[in-house]
């Protein structure tokens, strides 16, 4: 009887001790997931010296909410969004990249015709090899993803928009049903759709413009293992901007120069911001507002940018430069100087804008045939460091106060906009 009780006693025990080993994994575990969830956002934010006001003043609530509200996604948009985690090609021909290389950025939408042209120039520059070549697709077109795959000049990194309007035929961000068209009254049509400021419904083809930028920007500075701690600059450049041979040479220059002889400027441009300006032909560089073609910056002005995400994707302004010439630069508080040469280094040349689309009865004509001429200066690197810096002031352009061209009314595009903005930093925190 009493070694039964003792038996019956030991096996309680046990069970006991193995309750206690149990909770306290289980605490154990929770602590360190919390512990590792702190140091890996803290580490992403470590590059400057102003990470902690970065991660508390954010404009809008990221730490208190982690969950995403983003559209539900269909079978293409889940195929694009795996690709996205597929390496670089050409490893086997370019397995290391050059140390404190520039990594470039060209994003494209569906103008193949320009995009030959673009590739073309860009396996001319010399020191591409050096580089990673990021490839950053507005939905899915093939033609447009056969010349991609064609390049052998460098790493060659590509990601698709997995929420961008033409992946969703049927569903927002694409056209829904029910969506309200034009100048439609939502409450007589009982349709959805909030309006802009001047009374127009959104057009998918055209907010996919903003759209793409803002979740390449985000996916691109901290959403991709390649570049997620690159904390030098990063060029972006469309699928219309020609690059001269000596680009790549002549913004390791500019970038290098920079903190000596511009310390205001937030970054390097490759051509003047006046698209139609081939650049002054002076010798000294020059400082003026950034522009949109062949621009560069690091990682610092990027979380400046992005602090500023509310702004940006609240403004009734379907065009993501304007929207940051209007209300993004101007809420820096001081003029955002870009630096560059006196002679461009590449070249806007499309005729055809981006949302009069391809394959459509009144699409744009243009077979992307490109005359103009690279001189033997804009083969090799055609900058003085002993150079001085003239300083453009009062330029004219799109500025604070501006309203903006509308297109950018309706509350859903405005809250994706938003989920663009954190959703790495939540995907980081959910899955350490």
């Amino acid at each position: 009887m009493a070694a039964s009780y003792r038996k019956s006693r030991m096996k309680e025990v046990s069970f006991c001790r193995l309750i206690s080993i149990g909770v306290f994994g289980v605490v154990l575990f929770l602590l360190l997931v919390r512990t590792n969830t702190f140091i890996a956002l803290t580490r992403r934010y470590s590059f400057e010296s102003d990470d902690e006001s970065f991660v508390l003043n954010l404009n809008y609530t990221l730490s208190s909410d982690t969950s995403l509200k983003l559209p539900k996604q269909n079978e293409l948009s889940i195929l694009l969004e795996k690709r996205n985690q597929m390496p670089p090609r050409n490893l086997d021909l370019y397995p290391k990249l050059v140390k404190n290389h520039i990594v470039i950025v060209l994003y494209v939408h569906n103008r193949p015709q320009y995009l030959r042209v673009a590739v073309d120039s860009l396996s001319r520059v010399v020191g591409i090899s050096e580089t990673l070549l990021i490839i950053s697709h507005d939905g899915y077109f093939e033609e447009m993803n056969k010349i991609v795959e064609s390049i052998k000049f460098c790493q060659v990194k590509q990601i698709f928009a997995p929420y961008s309007p033409h992946v969703f035929p049927n569903s927002f961000p694409g056209v829904s049903p029910n969506d309200c068209k034009e100048k439609d009254d939502p409450v007589k049509k009982k349709c959805d759709g909030t309006p802009d400021q001047y009374g127009n419904h959104r057009s998918p083809k055209i907010v996919s413009l903003k759209h793409h930028w803002w979740w390449m920007m985000n996916m691109v500075w901290d959403g991709l293992k390649e570049t997620s701690h690159h904390s030098g600059h990063i060029l972006f450049i469309e699928e219309d901007h020609f690059i001269f041979p000596n680009a790549y040479r002549n913004l390791q220059l500019l970038v290098e120069l920079k903190p000596k002889k511009c310390p205001q400027c937030y970054a390097a441009n490759l051509a003047p911001s006046d698209v139609k300006s081939r650049g002054e032909g002076w010798e000294s560089l020059i400082a003026e507002r950034m522009g949109n073609v062949g621009y560069s910056f690091n990682r610092t002005v990027w979380r400046m940018i992005h602090r500023k995400a509310r702004e940006f994707c609240s403004f009734d302004e379907y065009n993501w430069d304007i929207t940051m010439w209007a209300t993004v630069y101007p809420s820096f508080g001081s003029p955002v100087y870009s630096l560059r040469g006196p002679r461009t280094s590449s070249v806007h040349f499309g005729k055809c804008g981006l949302h009069q689309g391809q394959g459509e009865k009144a699409a744009c004509i243009d077979n992307g045939v490109f005359n103009f001429g690279v001189e033997e200066i804009d083969r090799v690197p055609n900058l003085k460091s002993d150079w001085e810096v003239r300083v453009l002031k009062h330029q004219a352009g799109y500025q604070a106060g501006f309203r903006g061209w509308g297109g950018w009314g309706d509350v859903r595009d405005r809250q994706l906009c938003l989920e663009f903005a954190k959703m790495h930093l939540a995907s980081e925190a959910g899955n350490v």
